[in-house]
């Protein structure tokens, strides 16, 4: 069950002197939350990030969409799929906090259609299915009325097929600051010191951190502007 305040817990390097993240080292939950960013549309990251905080000119293109009235949209078009589309390469991911910047704003399900001819449905032919109850079969050129229900896998289905996300959960990943990630290990984070040309090991400080909803949204603006994003989201207080 989806808590309702979802978050993940990471724990961060810091240099105490340079205030900078030099790494983060997290588990799968942290890395299969960063791998879902790849997986968002854009409608969705500009909704997220709200379109008057946009750098550039998308934001005015969503906005262009938003106001324009129905009468110029194609009539089986609806904008709203471009507006909030879906995100479905995270539908296994078992984190709840993976769902944070996919959530929909209609908690109603999606409706689906069959061919309503018996024909189509127990002949060699494909079988057909829409979201649009005015379509028409490609096989019989009847209309796609008949109701379907689509069976999400249960979450008992998916613990017994895997993990579930993207990576693996046996391993700690090291997390750069710019969103590097690599598999974790002591010969990694010395190696990481040496390349950051840390001399006071004193100035180190370890932080344990929790990425909710509100650092999730901020992680993912932050990561289209800068290379500093841990530093940013979480040492910067500056920033909104």
């Amino acid at each position: 069950m989806a808590t309702s305040n979802p978050s993940v817990c990471l724990k961060l390097l810091i240099d105490t002197k340079g205030k900078r993240v030099l790494f983060a080292e997290a588990g799968k939950d942290f890395v299969d939350f960063l791998l879902t960013i790849l997986s968002l549309p854009l409608g969705t990251v500009i909704r997220l990030l709200s379109k008057d905080g946009m750098v550039g000119s998308l934001g005015k293109l969503y906005g262009s969409v938003e106001s324009l009235s129905s009468t110029y949209m194609q009539p089986h078009f609806n904008k709203e799929s471009l507006l909030k589309p879906k995100a479905t390469a995270t539908s296994d991911v078992g984190a709840d906090v993976l769902h944070m910047l996919t959530i929909d704003d209609s908690s109603a399900e999606k409706s689906i259609y069959g061919c309503r001819n018996c024909c189509c449905n127990y002949s060699n032919r494909p079988i057909v299915v829409t979201d649009d109850p005015k379509a028409t079969c490609p096989h019989c050129r009847s209309s796609i009325t008949s109701p379907a229900t689509f069976v999400h896998r249960s979450a008992a289905e998916r613990t017994t097929s895997g993990e579930g996300g993207y990576v693996k959960g046996v391993v700690t990943y090291m997390i750069m600051d710019d969103l590097e990630v690599k598999p974790m290990s002591t010969i990694s984070s010395v190696t990481m010191l040496n390349t950051f040309n840390i001399k006071d090991v004193g100035a180190l400080e370890e932080k344990e951190v929790h990425l909710t909803m509100e650092e999730g949204v901020k992680l993912l603006r932050v990561s289209l502007q800068s290379n500093l994003v841990l530093t940013t989201v979480f040492l910067d207080k500056n920033e909104a």
